[in-house]
């Protein structure tokens, strides 16, 4: 069975880059640019993995992600927080996140995290 990743980000051509890259590594991937109903994708989609943008349109991340810590089915899925705007002075490991990456990040480092968090669930 395929390891799904539920993927938000507000950029559509960072969605099917990442979509593309994640599915050509043999990982079930869904994407979407709506933060407001993401549990509720998630609890048809089931995943095993999220990737959340920092900067999404509509709600901050870190509600997404107590959102996602705090919830029963949820609270065990790693979260990978991605963002173009990292300050060294704000503690991301406080908003639930699991790893963080910098954008823009190369495919392989992507792969690497997602790899790393998935196997360890495993």
């Amino acid at each position: 069975m395929l390891n799904r990743i539920l993927v938000l980000d507000d950029n559509q051509d960072l969605l099917n880059i990442v979509e593309e890259t994640l599915s050509y590594e043999n990982y079930q991937v869904l994407v979407t640019s709506d933060s407001h109903n993401l549990i509720e994708i998630a609890k048809i989609f089931r995943p095993d993995l999220f990737i959340l943008d920092y900067k999404v349109t509509g709600m901050k991340s870190e509600e997404i992600c107590r959102q996602i810590k705090w919830h029963p089915q949820f609270g065990s899925i790693p979260v990978i927080l991605s963002s173009a705007y990292f300050h060294k002075d704000i503690n991301y490991e406080t908003m639930g996140c699991d790893d963080v990456i910098a954008k823009p990040f190369g495919l392989d480092e992507l792969v690497g995290k997602v790899s790393n968090l998935v196997s360890a669930r495993a």
